[in-house]
């Protein structure tokens, strides 16, 4: 057999870019960090030296069942009781015997890169001949010391439990069992109790697999919910790269890795929007408590003000919660104190104070109506802003005197109104909708707002609506048919490209096969009755396509003989003649 060159190592070794990892169901595969592949084949980046000469070895060492060592050509499909000269020369290249071992079985089995062959054909002398020593053997033996078949069988078996080791694609041929087993002599007996202990054996290992995949997708959930690098808003691909290569991730299949990320990003966003509202409640009420610890504060403490007495403050100053608290609802929390202490004080003023109160409330109420005149003219919708009002607001009486009073500002009116008009959105869309319906008027991507205004307006229901309402759900409906054409297109392309590949499919199928030098109009009339011939019904997209698989079919013909002349070497010399020869795998011709 030929010898495997081996570079020698560079002078800053890199990380290999395979690795070895184990799946739930024990079996072993590979992984490339650079490219994401995972393969069960051992790649020759991994392979031990002793593995890279077997893998190009023809011979085969196998055990009959009463553990006699017999040897099996791959190439020629020739059995031998003798050892092949192939494998001593194997040995000679200074590997010992335990190198040739299968890893965790103990028993001699050659594994070769395309996985562990099954037990070969046996000639049939080969077989005569073991059977014939097997049945001598057994005439030589002494009586069974079991009383009935069914005690054999179970004798059997519990050596099977005890000794074998069934590994896929086994058989009773695989197994070594003590010099004596008298438990079932005739082979025939030992072959259906086998098959029976195996069948069971397989239901077990299959279950024992699916528990262990169970296990580590629980795991893998486990382990996301309680890492503090994760969030409901982290990106898939984000967490790959930084759990990629750590087993609990990589032993779930991504297809349930992705199932299980989804219902964690699922949990994580319930447990934040928990932990966030428990927060927001737990800091309003330290605020509440320690602006009523504050004696400084009165009815007449502005909010600048408050904020440096809550700086000056222990409680506030060492609590970093309460320092990131949301300064809308810092600011409420300290409203809602000051009209506390309002009322506190108003309970100790005269009628005067009553009276001023009785004319804030009218201001407010003044203003409250100015808002109303303002939405009944379609001026203020749920989508006005403050600055855009503002022009019309601070020139009106009602707004002045709404100025400087305690209590809600105009500013916060102003909010609350739009907030309440927003709060109507989902209504009134509906209602919208149904007028649509009945009037048999659909939004497209071409639709104006104009027209769709226009068949609303003719409705009695129309009459409440809010204008704002009118045009957000216009917008809404206008995304939803936008997204309708987009994902259209989508499905036109798609379909398209698989009539192409239909097309170039039947070209690579011709027969006799086209050459990278045909012309169309020479092989044209062989295609015209193919569904896919039809279905390009443009004869230029027919020509473009045929002339991008001549131009593939060239690129693949020189990738190969490329590839044949890098792989042809020189004829290596032997001292000695070899009772086989082997080939490396190549190109015809090559």
């Amino acid at each position: 057999p030929q010898s495997v060159p081996f570079s020698p190592p560079p002078l800053f070794p890199q990380k290999p870019s395979w690795t070895e990892h184990r799946a739930p169901d024990g079996r072993v595969y590979y992984y490339n960090s650079e490219t994401k592949q995972s393969s069960w084949e051992k790649p020759d980046e991994l392979k031990s030296k002793a593995e890279l000469l077997l893998s190009r070895c023809p011979w085969r060492e196998y055990h009959s069942e009463t553990g006699k060592p017999y040897y099996y050509n791959t190439q020629s499909k020739e059995s031998r009781w003798t050892r092949p000269r192939d494998l001593d020369d194997i040995e000679g290249e200074g590997l010992g015997r335990q190198e040739l071992i299968r890893p965790g079985l103990g028993l001699p089995f050659l594994k070769c890169h395309h996985g562990n062959h099954p037990l070969p054909f046996v000639s049939s002398a080969l077989i005569k001949e073991e059977e014939e020593e097997a049945e001598d053997e057994e005439d030589r033996g002494p009586g069974n010391a079991w009383s009935n078949k069914e005690e054999a069988k179970q004798a059997f078996k519990e050596l099977l439990k005890d000794k074998v080791l069934i590994g896929a694609g086994g058989g009773l041929e695989d197994q070594r069992f003590p010099p004596r087993n008298d438990a079932l002599p005739k082979l025939s007996e030992k072959k259906q109790a086998f098959n029976a202990y195996k069948a069971q054996r397989d239901k077990e290992e299959k279950e024992e697999a699916r528990l262990r995949a169970k296990e580590a997708k629980e795991e893998l959930q486990r382990f996301l919910e309680q890492h503090s690098k994760m969030s409901s808003i982290t990106r898939y691909r984000k967490a790959e790269q930084m759990f990629g290569e750590l087993e609990v991730w990589a032993v779930v299949p991504e297809r349930d890795r992705k199932e299980i990320y989804d219902d964690v990003l699922f949990f994580l966003a319930k447990k934040e929007k928990e932990h966030a509202k428990q927060l927001r409640k737990r800091n309003i009420q330290a605020l509440k408590s320690i602006l009523d610890s504050m004696s400084r504060v009165s009815f007449q403490t502005t909010w600048s003000e408050a904020q440096q007495y809550l700086m000056d403050n222990p409680s506030f100053a060492e609590d970093e919660d309460l320092q990131n608290m949301d300064k809308e609802d810092a600011l409420i929390c300290f409203e809602e104190h000051i009209r506390t202490l309002e009322r506190e004080e108003e309970e100790e003023r005269e009628r005067g104070r009553l009276r001023e109160r009785r004319q804030q409330r009218k201001n407010r109420e003044a203003f409250q109506a100015f808002l109303d005149e303002l939405h009944e003219s379609g001026r203020l919708h749920s989508m006005s802003t403050w600055m855009e009002l503002y022009p019309s607001l601070s020139t009106d009486r009602r707004f002045a005197n709404m100025l400087g009073q305690p209590g809600s500002t105009p500013l916060d009116l102003f909010k609350f109104y739009v907030e309440d008009l927003k709060a109507r959105f989902h209504d009134e869309k509906k209602i919208i909708k149904d007028i649509l319906k009945d009037r048999s008027f659909s939004v497209e991507i071409n639709t104006t707002f104009e027209d769709f205004a226009h068949v609303i307006s003719f409705d009695k229901r129309a009459a409440t609506l809010d204008a704002g309402n009118i045009k957000l759900t216009f917008n809404s409906l206008l995304e939803k048919a936008e997204a309708r054409e987009r994902e259209r297109e989508k499905e036109e392309t798609r379909k398209m490209r698989r009539k192409e590949a239909a097309f170039k499919s039947m070209l690579r199928q011709a027969a006799p096969p086209l050459e990278p030098n045909t012309a169309w109009d020479e092989v044209r009339e062989r295609f015209v009755n193919n569904i896919a011939f039809e279905q390009i019904t443009l004869e230029s997209e027919r020509i473009r396509l045929f002339r991008e698989f001549l131009q593939l079919l060239e690129t693949e013909c020189q990738h190969f003989h490329a590839k044949a002349k890098k792989h042809t070497k020189k004829p290596k010399k032997h001292h000695r003649k070899r009772s086989a020869s082997v080939r490396p795998g190549g190109c015809e011709g090559g």
